[in-house]
């Protein structure tokens, strides 16, 4: 009996402390992305979900690109990310991010993936902050 009630407790006090973490992709994370191993470029990426979408941006600040679309397959935990920013001549440059989350147990999680910035093609890694 002692042993049941101890398991229950156990149990009571995990799953509140499990769904702290909210939706999986909330949050700033943060690596590298680039063409490649030679050629890395810092970058962030600013996820929030407000119950019915996510939203976002990538590279906050000044010269952010808003998510215009962002979904995530939770049956394959994959994460597919569109935006339009503005090159250095004032063009628009078109965002196309795919990735997988991985770590899902841990806060610090991680996405792998392509990236696709206009004409350059190649892979990223972030990590959740």
């Amino acid at each position: 009996m002692r042993i049941a009630l101890g398991l229950l407790l156990a149990l009571l006090v995990a799953v509140p402390a499990s769904a702290q973490f909210g939706h999986p992709l909330k949050g700033t994370w943060s690596g590298e992305w680039g063409p490649s191993k030679d050629k890395q470029t810092h970058v962030v990426l600013e996820f929030n979900w407000d119950g019915k979408a996510i939203t976002g941006n990538i590279n906050p600040g000044p010269k952010a690109v808003p998510f215009q679309k962002a979904t995530l397959d939770p049956d394959a935990w994959t994460v597919h990310i569109e935006g339009e920013g503005k090159g250095a001549a004032g063009s628009p440059v078109r965002y196309v991010i795919d990735g997988k989350l991985e770590n899902l147990g841990s806060y610090q999680r991680v996405m792998t993936g392509t990236w696709t910035q206009g004409d350059a093609k190649g892979t990223f890694r972030v990590v959740r902050n």
